[in-house]
């Protein structure tokens, strides 16, 4: 008799926590590697008290700060680190990863200093290692509680992608496959500047008029930043670009939106969970400009972040634009 598929998770926040249950509960072998003792030792008794407080975990998840034990004999590996943050831990972990297997990221965003996408940075740090990602419209909180989800999983090669699908995949946890990694990446890095835009427009009262044409005329930045990558239109019109945007800018369980509150009622920011729209909003709008690519709400969340201008001067910028047709 075969062993379980044996499934590692990097990474013991609310995210990595969360799908290391949903894997569980899929039957597999899960391994989760944290660097926090305190952490891991919560983590071994079913629970995250400081990320998915009230939430019991399944039994069966294995967690460990040794990066050694966590990974050995993997057969597939979740990288569910931050953005900022993927290159250290993965730098950390790559002499533990076993050749070949697949390494699926699970976090959204762009590295600030180097404008890599995610895949671009696993594929230097871990040649070996055919590169997937996870993505779309979920929070932590209802995958960790078994409510029902839809997202996609994206490689480079389709089998790969569907094969992982399927392996995902129950009852709650509806996993989609497609073969462009790159749309999937790009739709779910940028949609979080766009959630900080939308909590920055409810966060200063200005109605819900322009939090939908913000969001409406944001979708048709990521579609253009999207396109010049080579993303597929059906990618972005899918479950990694239209369907988790539309929930990242609706509540404030989404972290991106709840800044953009904080922002825009003049809250103080310190101490505010991780954004990750924080970090991309700079490094897309200068990608935007680098490839040509007409995106001013992205610049102006990156002007507003670094205190250029303020939400009112942001918002008469873009509402005294040139009028122009609808398409373009």
């Amino acid at each position: 008799m075969s062993r379980p598929y044996r499934v590692t998770v990097l990474g013991g926040g609310a995210w990595g926590t969360a799908l290391a249950a949903m894997m569980r509960r899929a039957g597999h072998d899960v391994r989760l590697w944290a660097r926090d003792a305190e952490a891991v030792a919560a983590l071994n008794h079913g629970e995250n008290p400081n990320y998915l407080p009230g939430i019991a975990l399944p039994p069966g998840i294995a967690a460990t700060n040794d990066p050694v034990e966590a990974l050995d004999a993997a057969d597939c590996v979740l990288a569910v680190i931050p953005a900022q943050a993927l290159r250290s831990a993965l730098t950390v972990a790559a002499p533990h990863v076993p050749p070949r297997v697949p390494l699926v990221l699970c976090a959204k965003g762009i590295e600030r200093n180097s404008g890599k996408l995610l895949s671009d940075l696993a594929r230097v740090l871990l040649p070996d290692n055919p590169v997937a990602a996870l993505s779309g419209p979920s929070f932590a909180s209802d995958v960790a509680r078994g409510l029902p989800t839809a997202v996609v999983v994206a490689a480079e090669s389709e089998a790969l992608a569907a094969a992982l699908a399927v392996r995902f995949s129950i009852g709650h946890f509806r996993c989609y496959s497609t073969g462009d990694l790159m749309g999937v990446e790009v739709g779910g890095a940028l949609k979080n500047v766009f959630a900080i835009a939308a909590g920055a427009i409810t966060g200063a009262g200005l109605g819900a008029s322009a939090q939908a044409a913000m969001v409406t005329r944001g979708f048709v930045e990521l579609r253009r930043i999207a396109a010049s990558f080579g993303a597929r239109p059906e990618t972005v019109m899918g479950l990694s670009g239209l369907g988790d945007l539309l929930l990242t800018c609706s509540t404030t369980q989404s972290r991106n939106f709840a800044y953009g509150v904080a922002l825009g009622r003049g809250d103080p920011l310190q101490g505010l969970p991780l954004a990750e729209g924080v970090a991309t909003a700079a490094i897309a709008a200068r990608i935007a400009v680098e490839r040509g690519v007409d995106a001013p709400i992205i610049a102006a969340v990156a002007q507003i972040l670094d205190r250029a201008i303020t939400i009112k001067e942001a918002v008469a910028a873009l509402m005294s634009r040139p009028l122009k047709t609808e398409s373009e």
